[in-house]
């Protein structure tokens, strides 16, 4: 019984390899859960930093899972600090709107907010689960392994999603 030996995630090819595999998932998994494309990628970054400077801790085969698991945890320190910012920043925004752009362009744009509010306003969990699905085009035993539940709970949290988006986008 002679196991292979371990590969280290310290090697620079090994480093290189999980990159490859991952990084565009990670990103998408955090942009999903925060909307904004440059906070994703910055987290992603520290999360491979965070890989580097732990490497010799870190079994290659749970390489992917630390990144999602530093990611995450990144994510939700910064959502925290960014609820008081917004608190803030509320209190001071006054709507700035105009009637100039022709009524097709109003309702078009209508209907994209309302979508994106309906998006936004699933829970967290069935929205990331439903932009991994519709968006990043995972399967459910994908998602499953990302999130870290079961596909049964993937199929779950998609049920109650598409229902809430059907019933979400017919209310005029």
């Amino acid at each position: 019984m002679n196991n292979p030996p371990l590969k280290s995630v310290c090697e620079q090819k090994n480093f290189e390899k999980i990159f490859n595999q991952h990084s565009q998932s990670l990103r998408n998994y955090i942009y999903y859960k925060c909307g904004d494309t440059q906070q994703a990628e910055d987290i992603v970054q520290e999360a491979y930093i965070k890989l580097w400077d732990n490497c010799a801790k870190v079994v290659f085969e749970k390489a992917k899972s630390f990144l999602y698991t530093v990611a995450n945890n990144k994510f939700l320190n910064e959502v925290a600090h960014k609820k008081v910012v917004l608190e803030h920043q509320k209190k001071n925004i006054a709507p700035d709107r105009t009637n100039e752009t022709p009524e097709f362009l109003i309702e078009e744009e209508e209907f994209y907010i309302k979508l994106k509010r309906v998006i936004a306003n699933l829970p967290e969990k069935q929205r990331e689960v439903f932009l991994l699905s519709r968006i990043d085009k995972k399967k459910y035993s994908e998602i499953a392994e990302i999130v870290g539940i079961s596909v049964k709970a993937v199929e779950k949290r998609m049920s109650k999603a598409l229902l809430t988006l059907k019933e979400q986008i017919g209310k005029v």
